[in-house]
């Protein structure tokens, strides 16, 4: 398994949030190698040797381990150096790894991290089943750690799969759009933010107080996250992003500013929320002409309004941890967060 995209993704991240902390940016770029090394592990452990390589190309092709990232810096709350500590963050990543191979069949998607999707390259049952193995592969990780990791992961995967069950069924004649989005993406993207921290947490030994006060971090993070996921997704390209842009809008999905656009009632928005409307999705000439349109939208600022808010909130959560690098380093990371490019 090639690490080499994926290893410059990773060092920059970790750079980015920690400033000037020498001995805490080493420890987590050698854990972050160790977990590299752990899934590929984790990948060959399938039988079939054409298994392994649909299970672990996603893994392989990179991304910047947030995921696992953040299982390491909340583990430096507690002991680091814990057993299980590298496992738990790969927990993390199979889990999200797993939710991608599914979000791209559910979503069409053709790209992911700059490669052809699984979907793409191999067919939607390929896909799924292969999403299947790397939850099943977590939760035996999760099963090894300390006794509450595997409720925990439990929890979260159902979590994960109740977010794109509703994104696929719609909001009820009960629940307006925008209720609607943040119950997904609370699902989708906050529950797994939140389990990385609280198993870093957990398997390092910090105490309960800092894993409660991590995980709502996390949950305010992953919203923030998700929402300029959507704003990168109108303003950004695709070889910034390794995602075709404007992917949502062409499959019918709309991400926050597209929503917040249909909910308003500027006349100059006319245009694009006729646009929007269409039940199939925005295709061909409307979906370039519907992209330059929600870029000049006032819709766009009020997204970003919408994160800062939420990453107001995550540093308050934050406040409830010890001072010192790890918190530093989390709250730089809302900083990362709201000025992301890709």
């Amino acid at each position: 398994m090639s690490t080499l995209t994926t290893g410059g993704r990773v060092r920059s991240l970790v750079s980015r949030i920690v400033v000037r902390e020498n001995g805490l940016e080493s420890r987590l770029s050698g854990s972050l190698e160790l977990v590299e090394k752990r899934l590929a592990e984790c990948a060959g452990r399938a039988a079939d040797p054409r298994v392994a390589d649909v299970v672990g190309y996603l893994v392989a092709a990179g991304g910047k381990r947030l995921r696992p990232l953040l299982t390491l810096v909340a583990a430096e709350f507690g002991d680091p150096w814990a057993p299980g500590v590298i496992d738990a963050a790969v927990v993390a990543e199979l889990t999200h790894a797993a939710s991608l191979y599914h979000d791209d069949v559910m979503d069409q998607a053709r790209i992911r991290h700059g490669v052809p999707s699984v979907n793409a390259r191999w067919g939607n049952s390929v896909a799924v089943m292969a999403g299947n193995w790397l939850l099943a592969m977590a939760a035996q990780l999760s099963a090894d750690l300390v006794r509450p990791a595997l409720p925990l992961h439990a929890e979260a995967s159902e979590r994960l799969v109740r977010g794109q069950l509703l994104e696929l069924v719609g909001p009820t004649a009960n629940d307006g759009p925008l209720p609607h989005y943040f119950a997904v993406i609370s699902h989708k993207t906050a529950a797994l933010l939140s389990l990385s921290l609280k198993l870093g947490a957990l398997q390092s030994g910090a105490s309960g107080a800092v894993g409660d006060a991590l995980a709502q971090y996390g949950e305010h993070l992953g919203v923030a996250f998700q929402i300029s996921d959507d704003l990168l997704d109108i303003t950004s390209s695709s070889a910034l992003t390794g995602k075709e842009q404007g992917k949502d809008l062409s499959v019918g999905v709309a991400g926050l500013p597209a929503l917040l656009a249909l909910a308003g009632d500027d006349p100059r928005d006319g245009e694009l929320r006729a646009l929007l409307r269409s039940p199939l999705g925005v295709t061909g000439e409307d979906h370039r002409r519907a992209l330059r349109l929600l870029r000049r939208s006032a819709a766009l600022g009020e997204a970003r309004a919408i994160r800062d808010q939420r990453l107001t909130m995550a540093r308050s959560a934050l406040r409830r941890l010890p001072a010192g690098p790890p918190r530093r380093a989390l709250d730089t990371l809302c900083d990362v967060v709201a000025t992301r490019t890709k």
